[in-house]
């Protein structure tokens, strides 16, 4: 059965579904902690708001979009597998697979870290 973590991440995902990562931010505890594999630590909700800004801008720009997979949880924590698609949704689309993990208490991330796949080589 779902706990509270998991309710928090599925309505994360739906938010981010959107497309508007700003909106994110009012689920985040103000002192929490999130780690992202390709920029950075950032502490505390204004810091995050300020991260999923520069995301809106950045995942616009390079045509990336992200879809999850999976998610699991119980009432404190919770992952989400997830994949990375880049490009305009044709056949010439890159993936790339990840997953997130997430601590949530009193219905608030305290937080989250990303673990991405590496590339593809050819």
């Amino acid at each position: 059965m779902a706990g509270e973590a998991q309710r928090v991440i599925e309505e994360f995902w739906r938010i981010q579904d959107e497309g508007d990562y700003t909106k994110l931010a009012p689920l985040f505890a103000e002192d929490a902690l999130l780690e992202d594999p390709v920029w950075g630590t950032h502490k505390g909700r204004e810091a995050i708001l300020g991260f999923m800004t520069t995301m809106v801008k950045e995942m616009t720009a390079r045509k990336i979009r992200f879809t999850v997979d999976e998610i699991c949880g119980d009432d404190h924590a919770a992952w989400a597998r997830w994949t990375m698609h880049v490009g305009d949704g044709h056949s010439s689309e890159e993936t790339r697979g990840g997953v997130g993990i997430y601590k949530v208490h009193h219905g608030q991330l305290t937080y989250y870290r990303d673990y991405m796949d590496p590339p593809v080589e050819d």
